[in-house]
């Protein structure tokens, strides 16, 4: 089961220079193979999370072979994912059906099974640049969306001021689903660009300000979560009689 969680991790990380892309890799499915009954990828965890607290709030609700809050191997900053391997399949089921949804500081977590990498759902995550510094993320997710089902999303931002800096990533479900936003996307303007926005594949090896670019948002992301997170754990730090009465 180690192994499993162990080569998920490898397969997804394949952006700039060997560093995993933006929010982890959200490979991911509602439904479980016979390989991955008990094993859980955990989405959009708050950045200062630390691997015990993580360990704490799964741990809540049945016994965990292992787990892993996966950091950039440069910065080690958080990535904002990571993976749950448990015992039982019901645990890993209940965790689903429990956790999924859960606020926890300004994130709401998403839980999922996880599944191996296939050709159909890898290097799904786009690099856009020229993006209007008025755009929101929502507003970038709601450009993206006609082409598949957005996983998550991300648009930089200055460090001191907070504004964009018109650059983003979006990762869909599938590399299909990418495929056909660069088709539709790139080159064109939305509303509000003054300039037509660019849409690539965030690990082309051409793309050299990539590693820069997301040391960047590693780096942002850390600075915007300096706030110590112990005082908020009891928001997640669940007893199980606490998570049997949620379900």
């Amino acid at each position: 089961m180690v192994t499993i969680i162990s080569t998920m991790e490898t397969q997804v990380s394949n952006g700039p220079s060997g560093t995993s892309l933006p929010n982890g890799p959200i490979i991911s499915t509602n439904g479980s193979t016979d390989d991955s009954k008990t094993n859980l990828i955990v989405n959009y965890l708050p950045q200062n999370m630390t691997q015990e607290e993580f360990k704490s709030l799964f741990g809540s609700i049945g016994e965990i072979e292992s787990c892993k809050l996966v950091r950039d191997k440069i910065t080690g900053q958080s990535l904002g994912y990571g993976f749950v391997n448990y015992v039982d399949p019901n645990d890993a089921d209940k965790a689903i059906n429990t956790l999924n949804g859960l606020k926890l500081q300004t994130k709401t977590i998403k839980v999922s099974y996880a599944r191996p990498s296939s050709a159909s759902i890898r290097d799904a995550n786009l690099y856009v640049s020229g993006l209007p510094k008025t755009m929101s993320q929502k507003d970038m997710e709601q450009l993206f969306s006609q082409y598949g089902r957005i996983i998550t999303s991300r648009i930089l931002v200055d460090q001191v001021t907070g504004i964009s800096r018109g650059v983003g990533f979006i990762r869909f479900d599938k590399r299909n689903e990418a495929e056909e936003a660069i088709k539709g996307l790139n080159g064109q303007k939305p509303l509000g660009a003054a300039e037509p926005i660019t849409v690539k594949f965030a690990n082309n090896p051409s793309q050299k300000t990539g590693q820069a670019l997301l040391t960047q948002l590693y780096q942002t992301a850390a600075r915007r979560y300096t706030g110590p997170l112990h005082h908020q754990t009891q928001r997640f730090r669940f007893s199980p009689i606490t998570i049997d009465s949620m379900t």
